[in-house]
């Protein structure tokens, strides 16, 4: 029998105006689909104009400057119905969707959703709901002890995986599959037994652990910090905040 980590994954990213999920947009994303271990993926990609300024500290990182968006980019409306149409399809299929830091891609989209479609992520996964496999999360469990950043780009030196064009959503999605799926049989003694459904279960509970642990840190280290331990999505802010 295949383990879900040789089988059928997707991958989500994105890239944006900043990493503030209330208030910065997105101006591309990519779904990235792959079959099976070593087969050819195939990949969605979504170019934003996000009708607000992009700070040159965001174009530094992802190279895409608010002229270039204007002139190639989408309306953010009609995009983001594609991406949650598309996530909503892997969803039914019982596909496992990869994304790294979960909390911030899907946060963002589900604030998208809520600004240019009037409804919320969930509403458009309400049954059956997204599987997700956050590569962060699984590592800061599974290897919880090892020292060192745990960035895409140091999971992806750490588990051997080739990232090529960094801060470019395709390849940053690619690259967090190869990542899951290194993981998974780097790890598979301890994680052949559960499915995606038990794991995204999990991950929910280990994340929240790892947010107290943080939280933990920050306040030996003199400067008390406030981590959300919300997993996968962040839970929509009150109205007066």
């Amino acid at each position: 029998m295949t383990c879900w980590y040789e089988g059928p994954l997707a991958a989500f990213d994105t890239e944006t105006t900043g990493v503030d999920v209330e208030a910065d947009r997105i101006v591309s994303a990519a779904v990235v689909v792959q079959d099976a271990a070593d087969t050819r993926p195939r990949v969605t990609r979504w170019l934003v104009n996000p009708g607000v300024p992009v700070p040159e500290a965001a174009t530094a990182i992802h190279g895409l400057t608010e002229e270039h968006l204007q002139r190639n980019g989408r309306w953010p409306a009609p995009v983001m119905y594609e991406i949650a149409q598309e996530l909503a399809e892997h969803a039914a299929r019982g596909r496992p969707l990869v994304v790294m830091n979960a909390p911030f891609d899907l946060t963002l989209l589900d604030r998208e959703l809520r600004r240019h479609r009037a409804s919320p992520l969930d509403r458009w996964l309400a049954s059956p709901s997204l599987l997700v496999l956050d590569p962060r999360v699984l590592d800061k469990h599974l290897d919880r002890y090892r020292k060192g950043r745990r960035t895409l780009t140091d999971l992806c030196a750490h588990y051997g995986v080739t990232l090529e064009g960094a801060h470019d959503a395709a390849s940053d999605a690619l690259a967090a599959l190869d990542v899951v799926r290194a993981l998974g049989r780097r790890f598979a003694t301890r994680l052949d037994r559960l499915s995606p459904a038990e794991l995204h279960t999990l991950q929910a509970t280990w994340h929240a652990a790892q947010a107290r642990g943080l939280e933990a840190w920050f306040a030996r280290s003199g400067a008390p910090e406030s981590v959300d331990a919300a997993w996968p999505l962040r839970p929509e802010l009150p109205a007066a905040a």
